[in-house]
């Protein structure tokens, strides 16, 4: 299966983690981080250069919090940009996007530059929108364009699970191992309340559908 994912990968593709550094601590869930790396370059059959990834990371720094984007290449190597993270929005408006996902797809599990349905989505957000949220082909809620979707039901988050077609991401597995949150089928009519949206670079995101 892994030789039949990495023939049908497109020329060029890399994997990615976007992470948050800052100065006092350093690259946020760093750990997190590099174990869906590997996860993905094992999916892929990839073998990363040992360590290079970690030294690219430490080498940051900076006086202020930055985005890191660091990506590994089907040849295994690694290469990190850097840009400044500016301030987040205290609340997101968001809509549903008109395309779908396919949920059986196995590039959803993975985290690469083949994000063409992701790129022309946020590239074309209406006004006023901060975020478009994708359904599966059953109608099932999916995830965003850029973050995972969480729906409040007393202290608990429910999210959908990866079978619905969503990247397993840092921030929710996180929030799934401290018990935070649990899976659950989710449909539009649950984001009628407690709406967040979250990811690993910018934490839990308040939102209300528009």
């Amino acid at each position: 299966m892994q030789g039949g994912l990495r023939e049908r990968a497109p020329a060029g593709l890399r994997l990615i983690e976007t992470l948050r550094w800052e100065p006092a601590t350093g690259a946020a869930r760093c750990a997190r981080h590099l174990a869906r790396l590997d996860a993905g370059c094992a999916a892929l059959g990839i073998s990363r250069l040992p360590g290079e990834a970690e030294a690219l990371l430490d080498a940051v720094t900076g006086p202020a919090a930055l985005r890191l984007r660091l990506t590994v290449g089907l040849d295994g190597r690694g290469e990190l940009t850097q840009a400044p993270l500016p301030a987040a929005k205290p609340l997101w408006r968001v809509a549903i996007a008109p395309a779908r996902v396919d949920s059986a797809s196995p590039w959803l599990r993975l985290k690469t530059t083949a994000r063409a349905l992701y790129d022309t989505a946020r590239a074309a957000l209406p006004e006023g929108i901060d975020e478009l949220i994708f359904l599966n082909e059953r109608g099932e809620l999916a995830e965003g364009t850029i973050t995972n979707l969480f729906v409040a039901r007393g202290d608990l988050l429910l999210t959908p699970p990866l079978a619905a077609g969503c990247l397993p991401g840092v921030l929710r597995a996180e929030l799934l191992a401290a018990g935070r949150a649990r899976e659950a089928t989710l449909h539009p009519d649950d984001l009628s309340e407690g709406l967040f949206l979250g990811n690993a670079l910018r934490g839990l995101i308040p939102a209300t559908l528009a």
